[in-house]
């Protein structure tokens, strides 16, 4: 048969060869059909897939193909399926809804692949009324035993956020696969409902690293990246080998946590697998050093990366920004522009960092008028909250707050929380009040603005005010964050919160702290009562000052940790005047570096001199 539509192909003159297999529209297929009547030769010649995709979109023409095609052996569905597939996967794919609707009011029966092309374009453009109709068809023609299809169906219904639909049809599937386990479990997750997809997981027959994976990137998003950690080694434990998805979701929890030793071990893994020129590792890499304190490590996966992106620029220069190393951010920026690099939004939020907590108020102004000059990007609210702070920091209180008044976007919490951070610095009441009153509004439930005006009244004397605005707090149901600290020693994560005496080696803690003050009383240390907001003797402010979280986790360290070793502390308020002062002279005192994440940034004590040149 081949042979002999060959030869009759062959047979026609070259035009007409042309016109019969390359026909480009509606007009030039009637021709060629008209052409191979008059020549009395086969229409089998013309090819079927060609004569459905000039028609596809040509309403009035898809009949005309329709008829055509019926003097073809094969089936019409298998044809226009191919059609349906190329349309569903274009840039129109509301063609192949168009085009399905057609065949239908032509009676042209649809097979499994006709519903998967159309669903497959309804899921495209979250086209739940059509989508819902294929579902009715796949019903119809008892293609329930589809596995493929039935979890298209349940994925459409997901994205479409029917969570109940997909729950339902989750629940009356006859059989399930690890794909519907997984596609339910990610629709739970960006739904919100972290429980009710953890749940789920913990029922799953089997899992894959997709599985593992997509439930320990849900625990970090939930910020519950312990239980990420957690999950991960159970994964592995199992033999569960881990793929590039699943080491840049452990190495976000490692850097949530500061897990450096479990980080340095999936660095390691993630060699031994190839995944060491992967640029997203790498830029996850650079992020878990610098939140774990490791600056050096940090700077040595960036310099040996063989291809640096946008990513790879700001992460480096944001991390140098939160260590203190503000004029090192600002050259690794000219090297960024000399390499023919163009920053993006993030990189301008590092420099502005850079800029902010070492005092260099010219620059950061450069920074910021350039990066909408220079660049053309609109800088956002992050931006205008870094200028905030920048002036703040620096004491020029007013110039911050003029700037917030004539910002173009409505200033929220953050902007207004950076004054008042300037304020307590330079003691100004009046600004504190002012942004207290804004904070108010923008985040009535946040503590920690509360207590710094508190804090403004008590260091200047005002104790009433003081004690109205922990009146104020307690009337609008305020609750105050509870100081904790957290260290990790041999792989297990030890938690602490201020005034805490339950832990195991509270005693060995206690002596410890009460040894490392008598040496820095030597040294001219003063505790700090400040801080102490309680009407109490002065000896009561000194022993709460003495059992602040991060004083508890650094003498746990001392104790249980090798002599000579870095101590790394993460903190989830920022650090106080007095543990900053006597950090410092403790990291003298025991010859040892001393690493602090607070809410803010790092602090890297060393040799009795903080890498930071202001406490907050």
């Amino acid at each position: 048969m081949q042979i002999s539509m060959s030869s009759s192909l062959h047979s026609l003159p070259s035009p007409a060869q042309t016109l019969v297999s390359n026909f480009n529209s509606p007009f030039e297929l009637k021709q060629a059909h008209a052409h191979l009547i008059k020549t009395n030769t086969p229409l089998s010649l013309l090819p079927p897939s060609r004569i459905a995709s000039v028609c596809a979109l040509s309403p009035a023409d898809i009949s005309y193909a329709h008829r055509l095609l019926t003097h073809f052996p094969q089936p019409q569905a298998v044809v226009w399926n191919s059609c349906l597939k190329t349309l569903a996967e274009s840039d129109s794919p509301l063609d192949a809804i168009l085009l399905f609707r057609r065949l239908r009011e032509l009676d042209i029966v649809s097979d499994s692949f006709t519903c998967a092309f159309v669903l497959k374009a309804c899921t495209a453009l979250l086209d739940d009324k059509t989508g819902k109709i294929i579902h009715g068809v796949i019903e119809k023609l008892g293609f329930q035993w589809n596995l493929v299809l039935q979890n298209m169906i349940l994925n459409f219904y997901g994205l479409c956020g029917e969570m109940s639909t997909a729950r339902l049809m989750f629940d009356k599937m006859t059989q399930r696969d690890v794909v519907s386990w997984n596609v339910m479990i990610t629709h739970l997750v960006k739904s919100g409902d972290f429980e009710g997809a953890y749940r789920l997981f913990s029922c799953m027959p089997e899992r894959n690293v997709r599985s593992w994976t997509m439930m320990i990137s849900a625990c970090v998003h939930s910020g519950k990246p312990r239980e990420g950690v957690e999950l991960f080694m159970e994964m592995e434990k199992i033999g569960v080998q881990a793929n590039e998805v699943t080491v840049v979701t452990v190495l976000s929890a490692c850097a949530d946590l500061g897990a450096l030793e479990l980080g340095k071990r999936v660095h390691e893994y993630s060699k031994r697998s190839g995944f060491g020129r992967n640029v997203r590792v790498l830029n996850t890499l650079i992020d878990m050093y610098v939140k774990c304190g490791c600056l050096e490590e940090a700077r040595m996966v960036f310099e040996e990366m063989e291809e640096r992106t946008v990513v790879s620029w700001s992460a480096m220069i944001q991390g140098l920004a939160i260590h203190g190393q503000a004029q090192e951010a600002l050259r690794v920026f000219s090297m960024m522009l000399e390499m023919g690099m163009m920053p993006n939004e993030v990189t301008f939020i590092g420099l502005l960092h850079a800029c902010s907590h070492m005092g260099l108020v010219d620059e950061g102004r450069r920074f910021f008028s350039g990066m909408t000059r220079d660049y053309g990007i609109v800088p956002e609210i992050e931006h205008y909250g870094c200028v905030v702070d920048l002036y703040s920091r620096a004491g020029l209180l007013q110039e911050a707050h003029e700037f917030i008044m004539n910002m173009p976007i409505k200033p929220n919490g953050v902007v207004w929380g950076a004054l008042l951070g300037g304020c307590k610095v330079h003691r100004n009441i009046k600004l504190a009040e002012e942004a207290t009153r804004h904070l108010a509004r923008l985040d009535p439930l946040n503590d920690g603005y509360y207590i710094v005006l508190s804090n403004i009244y008590a260091e200047a004397e005002r104790w009433e005010d003081a004690v109205r605005v922990r009146k104020l707090m307690k009337n609008r149901g305020v609750k105050k964050t509870p100081g904790c600290s957290s260290i990790m020693v041999d792989g297990v994560i030890h938690e602490f919160v201020a005034g805490d005496d339950s832990h195991s080696q509270a005693t060995e803690i206690f002596d410890m702290w009460e040894k490392l003050v008598d040496y820095m009383k030597i040294r001219g240390y003063k505790p700090d009562t400040s801080v102490v907001l309680l009407d109490v003797e002065e000896k009561e402010k000194e022993k709460f000052l003495y059992r602040h979280s991060e004083k508890l986790a650094l003498c746990f360290g001392l104790i249980n940790t090798p002599p000579g070793s870095v101590i790394r502390i993460m903190k989830n308020l920022r650090v106080c005047e007095d543990c900053h002062a006597a950090f410092k002279l403790i990291s003298s005192i025991v010859n040892r570096e001393i690493v602090v994440r607070d809410r803010n940034r790092f602090h890297c004590f060393k040799d009795g001199a903080c890498s930071c040149q202001d406490y907050w």
